[in-house]
């Protein structure tokens, strides 16, 4: 036999091995989570300490870290901040984020600015959940703007936190 074929069938035997080893396993069918509910204020001041409150569910009970993504004017997409989620909120949760709107970018964010937040959960497997958006204006002048009734599921008030928003805005008239 000569030196050719003899590579030819070590590799052969080796492809045949990463097979029936399960090397090339296929991906367990696994389901996504679910935020099933979701509610923010839509109008606040610079500075502002916004709470966005989620519910979600994983059938799956893997759960992992919840992205937000926020866009602006002058800015486009600022990158994907995470927070990841404590152990027991891996099957289901319900709480809030909060964003401290205030920024070490910005010396302030100009009036009736718009961004918008986008909140989805990732599971441990790569699952991404449904996509809830935010819009929020920076208005000043709004009568107590942390008086508003919570919708249920989130009416009672003793929610965990579940994270802090770690984006910095950038004002966009500073361009």
């Amino acid at each position: 036999m000569n030196q050719n074929n003899l590579y030819f069938v070590g590799a052969l035997l080796l492809v045949l091995l990463m097979a029936s080893s399960g090397w090339a396993q296929p991906k367990s069918e696994t389901r996504a989570p679910v935020i099933t509910h979701a509610f923010a204020v839509e109008k606040g001041y610079y500075g502002y300490i916004w709470r966005i409150y989620i519910e979600a569910d994983d059938p799956d009970e893997n759960m992992l870290r919840i992205a937000l993504v926020a866009d602006g004017p002058g800015q486009g997409r600022y990158p994907t901040d995470w927070i990841y989620l404590k152990p027991q909120f891996r099957k289901h949760f319900r709480g809030y984020v909060q964003w401290n709107t205030f920024s070490s970018k910005a010396g302030y964010i100009s009036e009736w600015t718009s961004i918008t937040l986008k909140v989805s959960i990732l599971d441990k497997t790569g699952n991404e959940s449904n996509v809830a958006v935010f819009p929020f204006t920076f208005e000043s002048g709004i009568p107590d703007p942390y008086k508003y009734k919570l919708p249920l599921p989130f009416e009672h008030g003793d929610l965990p936190r579940l994270g802090y928003v770690m984006i910095d805005l950038v004002n966009p008239g500073w361009w």
